[in-house]
C-alpha cells in the first residue's frame, strides 16, 4: 500500500474514532475543504458526505492538492 492510501486511512479512521489528528492531518483536511469551497462543492460534501462526489470531482480535489503540496514544498 502505498503512503498517500495509508495516510487517507488513518486520517478517516481517526475522523470516524473523533481521535485527535495530527498538525499535518489537520492541514491536509483543512486544505481539502478549501478546495471543495473553491470548487463549489461544500454544500453537496456537506449533504452526501466526500464519498458522494464524482470521480472526477475527487480526482479534481487531489490533483489541486497535489499541486499545492508541489508548489509548497519547493
Amino acid at each position: 500500500m502505498s503512503n498517500n492510501k495509508s495516510v487517507k486511512k488513518i486520517i478517516k479512521a481517526k475522523i470516524k474514532a473523533n481521535k485527535e489528528l495530527t498538525a499535518d492531518e489537520k492541514m491536509r483536511e483543512k486544505i481539502k475543504y478549501e478546495i471543495a469551497e473553491e470548487l463549489g462543492l461544500t454544500d453537496k460534501v456537506k449533504s452526501e458526505g466526500w464519498g458522494g462526489l464524482s470521480s472526477v470531482e475527487t480526482g479534481r480535489i487531489g490533483g489541486i492538492m497535489a499541486k499545492r503540496k508541489k508548489k509548497n514544498t519547493k
